[in-house]
Parts: C-alpha cells; structure tokens; sequence
C-alpha cells in the first residue's frame, strides 16, 4: 500500500519539489499514525464510570438494543460496528447515536449469503470499503461492502474460525479454538500458515488452550489470548515458541493472575491490555511486568456505570477514550481519559 502511494506522488509531475515533499511527508505520518493505537503512557488514566454508547437498553433485536456483543472496531470519526452475536447481525452505531444500523445480517441465523450466524468480530478493511467478518458458526469469513449491500461474499470457507484481526499488509489473522492455533492468511489462500500454537492443546510455550482474540502489531508480532490457559502470550515473526506477556500464573483475580482473557489490545510502548472477563475487569501489563494493574471495572459483577460482566472485545480511538464490550449487559461502554492523568 505505502509502495502504491508514494509511485502516483513521484510520477505526478504537476507537482512541486516543495509539494512533494510535503505530501510526501504528510502521508507517510498517517500511514505510521494508522498502525498502532495511540500512545499512551503508563500514568495514563481513564474516568472509571463508563458512557453507554451502544446498546444498554437489556437483549434484544431493536435497533437500540444488543444481545450477548462480541467484536468492536471504532473508525476514525468514532463510528463503532459491533459484531451483534446471537442477534446474528454486524450494527453500525454512529458517535451519539440512540440506535443502530443493521449493516451485514440481521435476516436471522442461517448461511444464506445475506445471513450470518453467530459472527463473533468485524473488522473495517478501509482499502476495499468493506467489512471482514468472522461468521462463527457458518465456519467462514465473510466480505461485506459498506455501501448498504444485501449480501456478503465468502471469502475463507470450512474454517473454525474463533476470532480474527489484520495487520497493515493485509494479512488475516484467525484463530481456530479446535486446533488451538492461530493462522495467518493471504486473502486469494486456500491454506494458512501456522503462527501460534499449532501443537496439541497444552500449556507448554509453544501451545495453546482454546485461543480466541488476537493482535497484531507492526512488527508483525501476533498476541493472542490464551483462553484456557488464562494467559496472554506474545509470538515474534517466525518464532516456535511465545512468550507469556500477562498472566500464566494460574486462574484467579490477584494482580499476577487473569480469569478467561479475552480481548486484547497493545500501545506502541508494548504495554498490554487485555479483558480479564472472568474477573470482570480491563488489566494493563507493562512491558515486562510480572502483574498487571486495573484499568476500569474490577468492582464486582454487575451493570452500574463502573462495573462490567463478563468484558470482550476492546478498542481505543484516535484520542486514547477506552471501548469495551460489556457482553452480559448488552451494552458497549466508553471511558473516557482522565484529563488530570
């Protein structure tokens, strides 16, 4: 992609040298901006009672409703799409809005073209204009254009896929709870490639134990949430073995400990995030720490502002405001920075 733009720049020559170069400069910042999640630093703080911004309103099938969420991406203008799980729909749910859109599924479970069935996460391919879908129980990846279509396009079929994710090349990253593995994909394959797990279900560092969310960063290392094994591990480019990045200390709710990880997020500092669900927290492990710390939630179950059941999928905006799927209570939460932090 960054090949493809700076060769229409060069050969454009109604361009000045001093324009080129400004341009230049200006589109290589917001490639490198659209890589990671905003920088954030470890003394940052978030407003611990959470804006509902979708949902809330108990599970349902109305518009202003969700049931049991899963996924979340948030575009750049805080537009967020929810991967709508036993409503069997992906909902576009604009910034303040009181209800949502239907923009993939929502005619029922089934594996129709135009159905979905349990989809677990979405996320937005902005090059093609469209959506990528991991439609759970139809055991495919599904394509859907942003442009109000009717119908997706099966792009991966007969895969157990759990969770998936993209990396800036364009390579789909799947998670497969049964073979405990992750695989990476070329969108025209008909095969991945293994590069977590892949070696019996286990605890070993070269194992896993029913993966789920995945993240990969710009170094194209791949971080997975070892669900079964409550840890998060991290997996280099190429490498046969991971390494545990948070957790791996047993089950439990103790700053060391984590209770059915699920989504994960990671700052360009290497600091991970991760939805410590069985806790009902958000947990933040710097760089090399032996524990975590709390971010939002850990008050107990429950659906006041401050508290979380069972937490999925997170995400950050352009100004670092923390999204969590608070799947239990039907709802997405938003925590705002803490401007004194």
């Amino acid at each position: 992609m960054t090949e493809k733009v700076f060769t229409i720049i060069i050969t454009s020559r109604s361009i000045t040298k001093n324009r080129l170069v400004l341009t230049i400069i200006l589109i290589f910042c917001s490639i490198v901006e659209s890589l990671d999640i905003p920088k954030i630093g470890g003394t940052v703080k978030w407003i611990q009672n959470g804006i509902t911004v979708a949902g809330g309103n108990k599970e349902g099938t109305r518009l202003n409703q969700l049931a049991y969420p899963l996924g979340i991406c948030v575009d750049d203008d805080q537009t967020i799409y929810i991967a709508d799980y036993d409503n069997h729909r992906i909902v576009e749910w604009k910034h303040g809005a009181k209800n949502g859109q239907v923009v993939a599924g929502g005619n029922g479970g089934g594996d129709r073209s135009d159905q979905l069935n349990s989809p677990t996460v979405a996320i937005l391919d902005k090059e093609r204009n469209s959506l990528i879908i991991c439609d759970q129980k139809n055991r495919r990846i599904m394509r859907w254009a942003r442009r109000n279509d009717t119908s997706g396009q099966v792009l991966i079929s007969d895969i157990n896929c759990s969770r998936l994710t993209m990396d800036n090349d364009g390579y789909l990253y799947v998670s497969d709870g049964k073979k405990d593995e992750v695989r990476r994909w070329r969108m025209e394959d008909t095969t991945g490639i293994v590069v977590a797990g892949g070696n019996g279900r286990g605890n070993r560092l070269d194992q896993l134990n029913n993966p789920t969310y995945i993240f990969v960063d710009k170094d194209h290392s791949v971080y997975v949430s070892d669900w079964g094994n409550n840890r998060v591990m991290k997996w280099l480019k190429d490498s046969k073995v991971g390494i545990i990045v948070a957790g791996g200390q047993g089950e439990g709710n103790d700053l060391r400990q984590l209770s059915k990880p699920q989504g994960i997020v990671v700052d360009q500092l290497g600091t991970v995030y991760v939805a410590d669900s069985g806790n009902d927290r958000v947990m933040r492990w710097p760089k090399g720490a032996t524990q975590g710390s709390i971010v939002v939630g850990g008050n107990g179950e429950g659906e006041r502002s401050n508290q979380l059941s069972k937490p999925q999928s997170l995400s950050f905006d352009r100004q670092g405001n923390l999204y969590v799927v608070d799947q239990w209570n039907h709802r997405v939460q938003k925590f705002n920075i803490d401007s004194n932090s």
